[in-house]
C-alpha cells in the first residue's frame, strides 16, 4: 500500500515538473520576445496596445501553470526556485497592465480579436489567485482568528450559544431507547442461535439423504437473491441516512477526502527546515577566517606601497571590511569613465541617422520650447531581471536534474549550503573585522607613529552647519511607545474598528462574459466593466500586491480603491473576499461605525495611528470605509456621523502618505451615491476606481440557480429560470439574495416535499423590491466620465474626432 501512494505520488511529481519545464522555455521564449519587440519606440498606438495584450494573454497563461506547478510539487527548493519565477510574473503582468490602461485611458479592454488570433476563450484571461497567499501562514491565521474570536466573545460583541441542562421528561426518553436498544440486541442474539441450531440440524438431514441438482440450484438462487438484496438494503441505508443528515453525500465524501489530502499534502510540503550553518562554521570556518584576513592584509599593503600610508579601517556602517573590495583605484576608474565616453559617442553617431530619418518620417510636436515626443516607448521594469534570474538558475540546477530516483523528495544539502554560507561569511567577516582593526592600530602605531584613530572635525569648525530637523507627520510617529501590538489588537477590535471576515471567495462573486460589449465600443462610448472583468481588476489591484511582499514591494504602487455601484451589487462582498483570499485583517472606519467614537481631533489621529501600527505589524490589512462619499460632502456637514466622517477625511492623504511599499496596506472605499461627493477631495484619495455594473442575463440565470440550490431548494419545471431571469432585469445580486432567503424559509422546505417551488413565488417576493432604474445608472456613467481616466478617455476620443476630420478635409481638398 505504501508502495502504491508512492509511486502514485511520483508519476504526479513528474507531471508537474514536466510542466514546470515547459512553462520554463515559454517564459524564455517570451523574455526573448520582449528584448526584440519592447526595445525601439513604437509610432503606431493601436500596435502597441496589440503588443501588450499579445503578452498581457501570455504572462497569465504562464502564471497559471506556474501557480498549479508550486501548488502541488512537494520538493521545498524547487518550490522555492517556482516561487521566485512565480512572483516576477506576477509582477511583470502588473507592469503591463499598467501600460495597457495608460495607453487606452481606461481599465476595460477588449481582447476578443487577440483571443481569437491566439485560439484562447475569454475564460483564459481569468486571473487564478495563487493558494500560498493563505497556505503558507494558515496556522498564523487561524490562532488569530481564533483570539479575535475569544475577544468579541469576552467584549460581548458575539452572541454565545446557551447550554442548557436536560429535562426530567428527556432524561427519561434517552433511558427509555437505550433500554429498548438492548432488549432488541439481546433478542437478535437469541434468534441467530435458534436460527444457527435449525440450519445446522438441515445439513445432517442433507446428508444423510443425498444431493439433488434442483437443491443445488435453489441454493445458487438464494446466494445470488441475498446478494442482490444486502446490496439494496446498502443503498437504501446510505440513502436514509444522508436523508437523516447522519452521514455525508457521495459528492461531498469526495469532496472532503480531497480536502484532507490538500491538508496532507500542506504537511508533507512544509517539512522540516535543515539548518547547516553549525556544520559550516565548524568545518569552512577557519579557513573562511584566514581567507579573509590574508585579502584584508594584502589590501593593506597595496595601499601602503602606493600612497605611502597605511588607510583608515571602514566603519561599520559602511559595510565594513565590503568597502575594501567594492573600491577602485583612481586609475580604474579614469579608464572605466573614458571607454564609457567612447561607447556614448560611438552610440549618438549610430542613433543619429536613426533619428533624423524618424523625424523625417513624424516631427514630433512642439509645446511652447520643448519637444515632445508621441511615439510609445514601455517603462522600465523591476520584475524582468528577477525573470532572468530565476531562468538562469532553473538552467544551472534544475533543468538537467534527474528525478527518477528522488522518491522521497527530501532536501538537498548542497544547494541549502550554498544559501547559508553567505550569512556565515557575513558572520565571520564581523568578528574578523574587529581583530584586523586592533591589528591595523598597532601597525600604524609601530610602523607610521600615529596613536590612534583620524582625529575627528570638532563641533565649533568654521563651515559646520547642523541640519535642520525635518517635521515628521503625526501619523508617522509612534504615538504609542509603552504598549505591545496585543493590547491595540485588543483595544480596535472591542471598539468594533476590527471586524472579523466572512468567509467569502472571489469566484463567489458569479458573472459571465458578456460577448455583445464589443458593440458599445464602436460607438466611442466610456466602456464599463463587466462582471468578469471587476473580478480581474480586483484581483490585481487588490489581492496580488496584498498577497506577496516582493510583488508590493516592486510593482506599481496601488494605495488605494475605490468600488462604487448601486445599492446590492457586491461592493460588501468583494471587500471580504480581498481579505479572504489574502489572509488579510479588516479594519471597518466607516462613518457609521466611527460615530460617536473619535470626538476630537486628537482622537481621530490616535485612531489612525492605532490602525496603522497594527495593521503594518500584522500585514496584510485592509482598511474599509462604507458609504465613504459622506466623508465628502459638497456642503456642510449634517449630524454627528457626518461631522466625524469630515473630520476623518482630512487625515486620509497623511494616512496614504506613512503607507510606503513594504506596508501591505490598502485603503477600500465602497459607495452607492459617489455624485453626492465633492469631486476634488474625494478622486486625490482614491488612487483606482472600479464602477460595479447591474448582472445580465446570464450571470441573473446563474444566480437564480445557485442561491435556490444554495438555500436547500429543489428545482422542477414548476420553477422557470428563464422567466425569472427575464423579469429580475434591472435588480441587482443582493435584490436576488434577498429574495430566495424570504421564499425559502424552514417551513417552506419542510413543505416542498408535497408542494414544489413555482415561479410565482419568487416573482412575488420581487415585486416588493425597486429595481435600479435606468436614471440612476445614468447618473453612474456621468459621475465616472468626470473621474480623471474618464476625463483622460473623453480627451483621447476627442483627439481622435480631430484627426479623422483633419484627414476627411484634406482628402477633399486633393
Amino acid at each position: 500500500m505504501g508502495f502504491t501512494r508512492r509511486l502514485e505520488r511520483d508519476c504526479s511529481h513528474s507531471t508537474y515538473i514536466k510542466m514546470w519545464a515547459d512553462t520554463q522555455r515559454e517564459l524564455d521564449t517570451m523574455l526573448q520576445r520582449e528584448r526584440e519587440e519592447f526595445l525601439e519606440p513604437e509610432e503606431d498606438r493601436e500596435k502597441a496596445m496589440k503588443m501588450l495584450a499579445t503578452a498581457y494573454i501570455q504572462y497569465l497563461e504562464i502564471f497559471r501553470k506556474l501557480e498549479a506547478a508550486h501548488d502541488h510539487l512537494i520538493h521545498q527548493q524547487k518550490r522555492a526556485a517556482v516561487r521566485q519565477v512565480l512572483d516576477g510574473v506576477i509582477g511583470r503582468i502588473l507592469e503591463i497592465k499598467k501600460e495597457m490602461v495608460a495607453l487606452e485611458n481606461s481599465e476595460c479592454h477588449c481582447l476578443d480579436g487577440i483571443l481569437m488570433d491566439l485560439q484562447r476563450v475569454p475564460e483564459d484571461i481569468e486571473i487564478p489567485i495563487p493558494k500560498y497567499f493563505v497556505k503558507e501562514n494558515l496556522r498564523i491565521l487561524q490562532e488569530r482568528e481564533k483570539y479575535l474570536h475569544e475577544i468579541l466573545l469576552n467584549a460581548g460583541l458575539l452572541e454565545q450559544e446557551v447550554v442548557t441542562a436536560m429535562t426530567l421528561e428527556e432524561g427519561i426518553r434517552v433511558i427509555q431507547v437505550a433500554e429498548r436498544a438492548r432488549q432488541g440486541r439481546a433478542r437478535a442474539a437469541f434468534m441467530r442461535r435458534i436460527y444457527l441450531e435449525e440450519k445446522r440440524q438441515s445439513k445432517k438431514e442433507e446428508q444423510e439423504m443425498g444431493k439433488n441438482p434442483d437443491d443445488a440450484a435453489t441454493c445458487i438462487q438464494k446466494v445470488w437473491r441475498g446478494y442482490s438484496q444486502r446490496k439494496k438494503t446498502e443503498k437504501l441505508r446510505e440513502e436514509e441516512m444522508v436523508f437523516l443528515g447522519m452521514s455525508l453525500p457521495p459528492e461531498l465524501e469526495a469532496i472532503s477526502s480531497l480536502q484532507k489530502a490538500n491538508v496532507l499534502q500542506g504537511e508533507v510540503q512544509e517539512g522540516e527546515d535543515l539548518d547547516f550553518r553549525p556544520e559550516l562554521r565548524k568545518t569552512e570556518g577557519p579557513h573562511i577566517k584566514e581567507t579573509l584576513q590574508d585579502q584584508i592584509t594584502q589590501c593593506f599593503l597595496e595601499c601602503r606601497h602606493i600612497t605611502g600610508r597605511f588607510p583608515d579601517y571602514p566603519p561599520e556602517r559602511t559595510g565594513g571590511s565590503k568597502a575594501i573590495f567594492i573600491e577602485k583605484h583612481p586609475e580604474q576608474v579614469a579608464e572605466e569613465l573614458a571607454a564609457k565616453r567612447e561607447k556614448e559617442k560611438k552610440e549618438k553617431e549610430k542613433n543619429g541617422k536613426k533619428e533624423k530619418q524618424a523625424v523625417k518620417a513624424k516631427k514630433p510636436e512642439k509645446v511652447g520650447k520643448q519637444v515632445v515626443d508621441l511615439r510609445w516607448k514601455i517603462g522600465p521594469s523591476n520584475f524582468l531581471s528577477i525573470l532572468e534570474e530565476g531562468s538562469s538558475q532553473y538552467q544551472v540546477f534544475w533543468e538537467n536534474r534527474d528525478n527518477r530516483w528522488d522518491f522521497l523528495q527530501d532536501h538537498d544539502p548542497e544547494l541549502i549550503k550554498g544559501g547559508e554560507r553567505e550569512e556565515v561569511e557575513e558572520e565571520i567577516r564581523v568578528q574578523v573585522d574587529e581583530v584586523m582593526q586592533e591589528k591595523l592600530l598597532k601597525i600604524k602605531q609601530a610602523v607610521d607613529g600615529e596613536t590612534g584613530p583620524q582625529s575627528k572635525a570638532g563641533k565649533g569648525e568654521k563651515g559646520s552647519k547642523i541640519p535642520a530637523k525635518k517635521k515628521i507627520p503625526e501619523l508617522e510617529r509612534d504615538l504609542t511607545p509603552d504598549r505591545t501590538i496585543d493590547s491595540l489588537y485588543q483595544e480596535l477590535a472591542e471598539e468594533g474598528l476590527l471586524i472579523r471576515v466572512k468567509n467569502v471567495n472571489l469566484s463567489d462573486y458569479i458573472g459571465y462574459y458578456d460577448c455583445l460589449r464589443s458593440i458599445p465600443r464602436g460607438t466611442g462610448a466610456q466602456p464599463m466593466p463587466s462582471i468578469p472583468e471587476v473580478r480581474q481588476l480586483v484581483t490585481l489591484y487588490g489581492i496580488l500586491p496584498l498577497g506577496s511582499q516582493i510583488v508590493h514591494e516592486n510593482a506599481p504602487l496601488v494605495k488605494s480603491l475605490l468600488l462604487a455601484g448601486p445599492a446590492g451589487v457586491g461592493k460588501k462582498m468583494l471587500v471580504h473576499a480581498i481579505c479572504t483570499e489574502t489572509g488579510a485583517n479588516l479594519f471597518n472606519l466607516s462613518p457609521s461605525n466611527i460615530a460617536g467614537k473619535c470626538p476630537g481631533r486628537d482622537d481621530v489621529i490616535m485612531m489612525l495611528h492605532m490602525v496603522l501600527k497594527v495593521g503594518k505589524e500584522l500585514q496584510p490589512s485592509v482598511v474599509w470605509i462604507g458609504d465613504t462619499e459622506k466623508m465628502f460632502p459638497k456642503g456642510a456637514p449634517k449630524g454627528e456621523e457626518e461631522v466625524s466622517a469630515k473630520r476623518l477625511a482630512k487625515f486620509l492623504p497623511q494616512f496614504l502618505r506613512a503607507l510606503k511599499p513594504n506596508h501591505r496596506v490598502l485603503l477600500v472605499g465602497t459607495t452607492s451615491k459617489p455624485y453626492s461627493a465633492n469631486m476634488g477631495p474625494f478622486f486625490k484619495v482614491y488612487q483606482k476606481i472600479i464602477l460595479l455594473p447591474k448582472p445580465d442575463y446570464l450571470t441573473r440565470l446563474a444566480l437564480w440557480k445557485h442561491y435556490i440550490l444554495q438555500a436547500g431548494g429543489a428545482l422542477s419545471q414548476r420553477v422557470n429560470l428563464n422567466c425569472l431571469a427575464q423579469v429580475s432585469d434591472g435588480f441587482t445580486q443582493g435584490h436576488v439574495v434577498d429574495v430566495v432567503h424570504t421564499v425559502l424559509t424552514e417551513l417552506r422546505l419542510l413543505q416542498m416535499a408535497r408542494k414544489p417551488l413555482r415561479t410565482a413565488e419568487f416573482v412575488t417576493s420581487l415585486a416588493r423590491h425597486d429595481p435600479v432604474y435606468k436614471e440612476e445608472e445614468e447618473m453612474f456613467q456621468a459621475w465616472y466620465a468626470k473621474t480623471p481616466i474618464g476625463k483622460a478617455w473623453s480627451a483621447a476620443q476627442e483627439a481622435k474626432e480631430e484627426e479623422k476630420e483633419k484627414g476627411k478635409k484634406g482628402k477633399g481638398k486633393k
